[in-house]
């Protein structure tokens, strides 16, 4: 589809899409980021600018100069939908704008327990936040459904106004490369032409509902709507996730997709992770219902594992083909039991996406459903 997000809105039959103008002004807690989150991309950073970078690089569908030229306007301009340079925040208490199955972007780390609600990522896609003394990004792409972390070290990353396969590209304002969202790896951009391919570090941030997040983290810090920013965070231009609607729960994208696959509708979400080596995909609703599904990655064996109590899900690489199963709410590996989050083997980072989005970045990607 051809339209632009600014004239989604306009047939949408809404008024202006909130965001498209500027000037409107590892901790020791037990937590969802531990050995299923550590970075697929490598666990030691080099800094290249300011910007921390992992050792590997993740797999790429296309040439990064060929991902460049697929690049479209998405209708505001650069920093037309701002960026959460300095983010507040109130306790679980005080947090009377949500509603029980809102979506939050959890976390857990470094000392630091917050949830990002939904409702406010949509009309900004960045916070630049601290996670302790870790100086981090948490991003949100709405039209591809997908939440991701990233240490952003002495920089801060904004919204480039540009998209591949519908998915946000993001730019860092040390060396203004481009970063597509998913990808997490730096292509070339207008403002810098030859940054290099490089993938930055990567954090987990767990789509979950507030209900299930305050339940299980009820000293959490909640993002305020007190942004400086003139938005009303009530209504989502997109349509709604409570109660599914609009943009969330249709077929239609805004732009042309990568690839057409015709296996699942197109919003359909699954569990994705990636490598250097390739990708894999679990359904989300089925790994929810049967809790253990295993697959592989490049040929390696990978399990992937339910956690009901955040509706979410994580991956881990399996070469021996040890024996996962299920005991309540615990995971056994042989006779051991562990949380969910936190098995004995390498974790791969994991996050949700809708079934477009990631197949048209991961066309070769094992799929399970």
């Amino acid at each position: 589809m051809g339209f632009t997000r600014r004239q989604f809105v306009a047939v949408a039959g809404l008024s202006a899409l909130a965001g498209c103008t500027s000037g409107a002004d590892p901790g020791s807690e037990e937590t969802p980021t531990t050995t299923a989150e550590s970075s697929a991309a490598g666990s030691t950073s080099v800094t290249d600018g300011g910007v921390p970078t992992a050792e590997e690089t993740l797999i790429l569908p296309m040439d990064p100069s060929e991902l460049e030229s697929l690049a479209v306007s998405g209708g505001p301009p650069k920093d037309g939908i701002p960026s959460i340079d300095d983010p507040l925040f109130v306790g679980s208490d005080d947090a009377d704008f949500l509603e029980p199955g809102d979506p939050v972007f959890g976390v857990a780390l470094n000392g630091d327990i917050k949830a990002y609600p939904q409702k406010i990522l949509v009309q900004h896609e960045i916070v630049n936040d601290r996670l302790g003394d870790l100086a981090v990004a948490v991003t949100y792409c709405p039209l591809t459904g997908t939440v991701q972390g990233f240490e952003r070290g002495e920089t801060t990353f904004g919204v480039s106004g540009r998209l591949i396969n519908n998915n946000l590209v993001m730019y860092d304002r040390a060396t203004e490369a481009w970063w597509p969202q998913i990808l997490a790896t730096s292509i070339p951009g207008p403002w810098n032409s030859a940054p290099g391919t490089k993938s930055l570090r990567e954090f987990r941030l767990v789509w979950t509902t507030w209900e299930q997040w305050q339940d299980r983290y009820p000293d959490t810090q909640v993002l305020s709507t007190e942004t400086g920013f003139a938005k009303n965070y009530g209504r989502d231009p997109y349509g709604s996730y409570n109660p599914p609607g609009g943009y969330y729960a249709n077929e239609n994208t805004l732009f042309k997709t990568l690839e057409e696959d015709d296996r699942f509708s197109r919003k359909r979400v699954f569990m994705g992770a990636r490598t250097a080596d390739g990708a894999v995909a679990f359904d989300k609703s089925t790994l929810l219902e049967e809790r253990i599904m295993t697959g592989e990655l490049s040929g390696t064996p990978v399990v992937a594992v339910a956690d009901q109590r955040l509706d979410t899900g994580y991956v881990y690489l399996n070469p021996d083909e040890r024996t996962v199963t299920t005991d309540g709410s615990a995971v056994l590996v042989g006779d051991s039991s562990y949380e969910p989050n936190a098995l004995p083997l390498a974790g791969i980072h994991t996050f949700d996406a809708m079934w477009f989005a990631w197949h048209g970045y991961y066309p070769d990607t094992n799929v399970y459903a």
